[in-house]
Parts: structure tokens; C-alpha cells; sequence
């Protein structure tokens, strides 16, 4: 099987450098040294992380040092909550931003009741379930958000994420169902499907014509089921060692990649893995998920 690559760009998550849940974590990893340590590895660019300049201008002169791109930025929303008019104005001002600094896609993540960020709470078996009236609540709101986003040549690209009230396939099917297509992509997330679901090719392949950026993060399924055993909170999971780059832990990404290119998908494809940088060197393992995307797109 044979395909031609076209328009697939190659990016890595800061997430391995610096963690905005746990701002403590990799604190002396400026955001310059990720940049600088992305290029070493070989990507194309990064998505945006809680340390990165809010100046378009400081940031432009940095990437264009390097001859850097920002593929994304995630976005906490809170359209449940805090209702559509707050989000309106936090999010236009996001994608202002992005738009600032040539970016593809903003990355949304319902927050609301999420338990992601706590420590004290399981994962596994805590998560929120949304009501029918909050699903239309977050759909209705999304295909706003997602107007707003494609005034300022972005993509608005759901992230369905451990720990939120969209994390399962079904649930993530339901939410697509209520969206707009031209409004509302997703960002498909390899670790995080697997973790959910125990597998995540069903979902690429349903959501295929949805899919507008993806997330390429492996795991380490002794230390997950380790995490499960202990009842783990999700940032407890990953200081586990739950997550790695891809070519590091059980899932097969021939198959994935193979997939993406048979749809002819366009965009980016992201390292990312939450690992404690003092344990897991992030330009080691900035390498080590370069070189593996490497092999793969050597197999095809």
C-alpha cells in the first residue's frame, strides 16, 4: 500500500517541557528553549502552552529565528457555566491571537465540571456526565465559537479529554451530531481515546471527514493499569508515567498513519505526551517521537 503525503505537517506539544496544571512542573524550561528544542528534534512547530509570550510580536520574531510555525492553542471553555457571552468575548480574543500569530487551529475543551485538573479525584471512575440540556447548551454554543473561529482562518477542533463530559466515543458521536460541520471540527487524540474506550480506531474512522488536527500521544498500558488500580486522578496518572511519545508504548501507529493518508488528510499531527521532565528528558523524547514519526512515514 503506497500513498503520496500531502499537506501533513509535523508539530510537538510543550506539554513535555512545562505543564500548565502543574506550573511547578518544568518551571525552568523557558519557552524558547521548547522552541529551540523542537527544532533540534526536527519538527515544524509547536502548539502554544501557558508559558509562551501573550505578545504576537514577541512570539513572531522567535519562530521566524527559527523558521518555527504555531500549529494551535488550547482553549478552556467554560460555555456550560459561564454561558455563551462571556465565551464569545474570551474566545474572539483567543482567536485573535492565533490569527496574530499564523496558527491553524483552536483547540476547545469543555470545562465545565471537569475533573482533570484535580488531584484528589479518580479519573477513571469521577468524570462529569453532561445532561441533555447542557449537550445543547455546549453544541449550540460551539457552533458560535466555531463562526468566530473561521472569521480568523482558524478551525475551532473539539478535544474530547480524560476527566471532561466529553470523553467517550458516544459521547463525543453525540456532540458532533449536534454541531456544524463547518463549524465544528475535531481534534483527535490517540491517547486519550485509547484510555477512554480501550481502542481508538473506531472513532478515526467515523469522525474522518470531522477530523481536523490530531494528537499523536502513546501509553504505557502497566503503568495504566497501575493508575486504574490505584484510582489515580488524571495528573497523578500521567506523573505515573501513563503517556508517552508515539513508538514508546502499545499503540499501533502504522495503522493510524496508513488510515490518515488513505483519507488524504490535511493538517497537523502532534507529539504530545504529559510526562515529569525531570524523569522523561523532553528533547530526549522530543527525538525519540521525531524519529519514530520519521520511520513511519518511511513504511508507507
Amino acid at each position: 500500500m503506497s500513498y503520496e503525503v500531502k499537506n501533513i505537517r509535523y508539530g510537538i506539544a510543550p506539554i513535555g517541557w512545562r505543564n500548565d496544571d502543574i506550573p511547578e512542573i518544568g518551571k525552568e524550561n523557558t519557552y524558547k528553549q521548547i522552541l529551540s528544542d523542537a527544532k533540534i528534534a526536527g519538527f515544524e512547530g509547536t502548539e502554544i502552552g501557558g508559558c509562551y509570550p501573550t505578545s504576537a510580536e514577541e512570539l513572531n520574531k522567535e519562530l521566524s529565528l527559527r523558521n518555527m510555525r504555531i500549529a494551535a492553542q488550547w482553549f478552556s471553555g467554560f460555555l456550560i457555566q459561564d454561558g455563551l457571552e462571556k465565551s464569545i468575548e474570551d474566545f474572539t480574543k483567543h482567536c485573535e491571537f492565533l490569527q496574530s500569530v499564523g496558527a491553524d487551529v483552536a483547540v476547545y475543551s469543555e470545562q465545565t465540571a471537569s475533573v482533570q485538573g484535580k488531584t484528589d479525584v479518580c479519573v477513571y471512575t469521577q468524570k462529569p456526565i453532561y445532561t441533555e440540556e447542557e449537550f445543547k447548551i455546549l453544541a449550540e454554543g460551539l457552533n458560535v465559537l466555531g463562526e468566530i473561529a473561521n472569521k480568523h482562518d482558524l478551525k475551532l477542533c473539539y478535544h474530547h479529554h480524560m476527566g471532561t463530559g466529553v470523553q467517550t466515543l458516544e459521547e463525543t458521536r453525540k456532540l458532533m451530531n449536534m454541531t456544524d460541520p463547518t463549524k465544528v471540527y475535531l481534534l483527535f487524540d490517540t491517547g486519550h481515546i485509547f484510555v477512554s474506550d480501550g481502542e481508538y480506531m473506531p472513532m478515526l474512522k467515523e469522525f474522518k471527514d470531522r477530523i481536523a488536527h490530531v494528537h499523536f500521544k502513546d501509553v504505557r498500558p502497566e503503568k495504566l493499569k497501575e493508575a486504574k488500580a490505584q484510582e489515580m486522578s488524571f495528573l497523578g496518572s500521567f506523573l505515573h508515567g501513563m503517556f508517552t511519545v508515539p513508538g514508546d508504548g502499545c499503540i499501533d501507529y502504522k495503522e493510524i498513519y496508513d488510515f490518515l493518508l488513505e483519507i488524504n488528510y490535511s493538517g497537523w499531527i502532534v507529539v504530545e505526551a504529559e510526562q515529569d521532565p525531570k524523569i522523561a528528558n523532553p528533547l530526549e523524547y522530543a527525538i525519540k517521537g521525531f524519529n519514530y514519526m520519521q520511520a513511519l512515514r518511511k513504511f508507507i
